[in-house]
């Protein structure tokens, strides 16, 4: 059975003492530093992207090719010992659509978003990313083969926004 709090210690303070400034407050803006590291096998993924390419890692013991690449299988547990070159098309394996934009306004317009199974890749090996070019969104559908819309070299930064978009393409 647990006790119910029915005082609590200290003195209650409201509001206006904070503004009339007779509550003691301290405020600092922090030097705070950090470093990230994307590891070694999106650092590699992020890099080719730079490049124009999408890298994969391999594993020689299932034979997977793995997207994004890992730097570990998690299939056999057995650390990745290799890289290759997927193609920048692909089916669409699912997708969203939403009439919301990230900061909840509503879109008249939606935003697609997929999960996209790159060919050259092991199956169920996809990366996310938007749906541009569709004409009536209506349209996508599951297995629709899409291509990445690249952006010009010199605006690359090495991110995954490099891809600026994938568009369906007719076979």
């Amino acid at each position: 059975m647990s006790a119910k709090i029915k005082h609590f210690p200290g003195e209650p303070i409201e509001t206006r003492e904070f503004r009339e400034g007779k509550v003691l407050t301290e405020s600092f803006k922090p030097k705070a530093k950090y470093a990230w590291s994307a590891g070694i096998a999106v650092s590699r993924f992020l890099e080719e992207l730079k490049n124009g390419r999408i890298i994969a890692s391999t594993c020689s013991k299932c034979k997977r090719i793995m997207v994004p690449p890992r730097i570990y299988c998690e299939k056999c547990f057995k650390p990745t010992d290799g890289w290759t070159y997927v193609k920048d098309t692909g089916v669409i394996n699912t997708f969203s659509v939403s009439f919301l934009a990230a900061d909840a306004t509503r879109l008249k317009e939606p935003i697609v978003v997929a999960i996209i199974d790159l060919d050259g890749a092991s199956e169920n090996m996809g990366i996310v990313h938007r749906i541009e070019e569709y004409g009536d969104w209506k349209e996508i559908k599951i297995g629709m083969r899409v291509k990445a819309v690249w952006k010009p070299p010199e605006e690359r930064v090495g991110a995954i926004t490099d891809i600026k978009y994938f568009k369906p393409v007719k076979e």
